[in-house]
């Protein structure tokens, strides 16, 4: 028996892609991080962060969990905060889709709409900075801090990557996912180098972001890209990385979701297109293991809107040879990504990162060497 919906996060499934996947390249698996009771992948590292919190004392019952999210991860942290009793208060930006909204408030979340922009173009620093401001304010407050806090990735170096080992054994060739506060492609990737060197790991991003380096721009793909390279991830573990425009990463998506039934988010549009691309060097004894970050029912204003898509100039439809031909297409944005990291140790103290957090992170530091870019103490 269940006692609690928080159980049933991970054990997520891998799933082929018959009508996309040509028989004589590299097999295709989608992992399917939909299945999260929240419904998508931030359930994993939600739920490991305010565990692990819980254990340490820093979040107490009656507490409150402060967040900065553009969507999934506050979902997942909603729901967490639902199921244990605890107040949850959320920092989003215009980016967040209608849908994300509503789904934050029937979990009981507050939400607060930050539209100041920041240096960047973006919102992230300028959320991170307010978020940081009320868990200084509200007493018995708790800060997952998603961007600096490394349990973000230990949490998928312990699940979501043996999840993968196991289901794949020696046959996986290529790992892909996109890259925003780093957690997934930092784990997975240290997890893969550490027990399987020889797997390729790729690290996806929109073009206008700056965590592979590149000039800062504003971009439409949700839930990915960061004006710098986030702590979370070491760029040594990387292989190539692929910048992904928004009209690609969003055509990608609605093919999928025609061709396949597959639904999917726009970041995971972008991955599924690297995934192509890698497939078609590779032989049918090779697998690349995409992660699919979330469904599409959360981008049906957007993403699955045909005026919505005419408005920012995006073709509605492609079909599948279409998509594999942009695929073929593609050229890593770089072949050794370590080479361009952009790591911002100063944002630390200018965006007043919780003392809890640099802790924590010291203490995984001294514990294994996770990170070579940046120290805290």
């Amino acid at each position: 028996m269940i006692t609690s919906i928080l159980e049933t996060i991970g054990n997520t499934p891998l799933i082929t892609i018959p009508n996309t996947n040509k028989a004589n390249e590299g097999q295709v698996l989608f992992k399917y991080e939909r299945f999260n009771p929240g419904g998508s992948i931030k359930d994993r590292p939600a739920i490991y962060i305010i565990n692990e919190a819980e254990r340490r004392g820093l979040l107490k019952p009656g507490g409150t969990i402060i967040e900065s999210s553009s969507g999934n991860f506050g979902i997942s942290l909603a729901m967490i905060g639902a199921a244990k009793g605890y107040r949850v208060i959320i920092l989003v930006d215009p980016k967040t889709t209608s849908t994300n909204l509503a789904l934050l408030k029937c979990f009981g979340a507050e939400v607060i709409v930050v539209t100041e922009q920041d240096d960047c173009g973006s919102y992230h620093k300028t959320r991170i900075s307010l978020a940081n401001k009320l868990a200084q304010e509200i007493a018995n407050s708790y800060r997952p801090d998603q961007c600096f806090n490394l349990l973000n990735s230990e949490a998928h170096f312990n699940s979501t990557a043996r999840e993968i080992m196991e289901m794949c054994s020696n046959t996986l060739a290529v790992f892909i996912t996109a890259v925003s506060t780093g957690g997934q492609l930092g784990g997975i990737s240290k997890y893969l180098k550490t027990f399987a060197p020889d797997v390729q790991v790729i690290g996806v991003d929109a073009v206008g972001s700056a965590i592979f380096g590149g000039h800062t721009d504003s971009y439409l793909i949700p839930g990915v890209g960061l004006g710098w390279t986030p702590v979370n991830l070491n760029m040594a573990n990387i292989d190539r990385a692929y910048k992904i425009t928004d009209e690609q990463a969003f055509l990608t998506a609605r093919a999928f979701a025609r061709h396949e039934g597959i639904l999917m988010g726009p970041s995971s549009g972008a991955c599924a297109l690297v995934a192509l691309k890698l497939a078609q060097e590779l032989t049918p004894d090779k697998r690349v293991v995409c992660m699919i970050s979330d469904g599409g029912e959360r981008y049906i204003q957007t993403l699955f809107n045909d005026e919505w898509m005419e408005q920012q100039g995006f073709a509605t439809a492609a079909d599948i040879e279409t998509i594999r031909t942009m695929a073929g297409q593609l050229q890593p944005w770089s072949t050794c990504p370590a080479d361009s990291a952009n790591y911002r140790s100063d944002l630390i103290d200018g965006l007043e990162v919780p003392d809890s957090t640099l802790q924590i992170n010291s203490e995984i530091l001294n514990r294994v060497d996770y990170h070579q870019g940046i120290r805290f103490l």
